[in-house]
């Protein structure tokens, strides 16, 4: 006797298509893809604990300027083990110059004891845990995420926030659902190259006050300032 046919296996779920708004926002991608197609992003340091500090001193600060300062900083403590036995006094002398330097030495030194105490003296390597350490916050921590582990984040600083809203990626206040909101708006794996791309360009062109909207790459995009 013949054995019946199995019957076939359901056929997978069409994938949603994507929103008019993920759309706009891909195609933002694209365009900032093909204009900074091999922008590496800003600041220099050796490893994850490293790009903390470095983000951390770049708060009202240049990243040129902070790497001009961090070689010497890492050369006296390269990790936080040294950093954690320092007083905030030890390390001001090597940031002076980098703006609001006491309160980012008071928060270098005790990031670096959480860091010995908290963690074994191994950096964290999650948003929340990374995100808690003193002068850090969710900004700062995406960098690292992004920067130093490899892992997709969105990265919210003032040029991100202020060339997302006039590209009509978001009509928010709060950095927090900004970020909801590109990461539900863009394919994960997409995230950190789209949150440096718009940085870079935040920086070079599209300025706060005189945003060189001539011949910008972005122009057919934007609603403008």
């Amino acid at each position: 006797m013949r054995r019946p046919t199995p019957p076939a296996p359901p056929a997978p779920p069409k994938p949603a298509k994507p929103s008019p708004a993920s759309r706009h926002a891909r195609r933002v991608a694209s365009a900032l893809a093909a204009a900074y197609p091999d922008w590496p992003g800003g600041l220099g340091f050796g490893d994850a604990w490293q790009c903390l500090v470095a983000t951390i001193l770049s708060a009202q600060c240049t990243d040129a300027r902070v790497d001009r300062h961090t070689p010497a900083l890492f050369a006296q403590w390269p990790g936080p083990a040294g950093m954690a036995r320092a007083e905030p006094a030890e390390i001001e002398p090597y940031i002076r110059s980098l703006g609001l330097h006491r309160a980012k030495a008071r928060y270098l030194a005790a990031s670096a004891r959480e860091v010995m105490g908290r963690f074994g003296g191994q950096m964290p390597a999650t948003l929340d845990e990374i995100a808690s350490l003193p002068g850090a916050g969710r900004k700062t921590a995406n960098c690292v995420l992004a920067n130093a582990l490899g892992q997709p984040a969105i990265m919210v600083d003032t040029h991100c926030i202020r060339v997302a809203r006039r590209l009509g990626l978001h009509n928010l206040a709060c950095p927090d659902k900004i970020e909801d909101r590109l990461k539900g708006l863009l394919p994960r794996a997409g995230w950190t190259p789209f949150s440096r791309r718009i940085i870079a360009h935040g920086r070079l062109r599209c300025a706060a006050r005189a945003p060189g909207c001539a011949g910008c790459p972005l122009a057919r995009l934007c609603g403008g300032p």
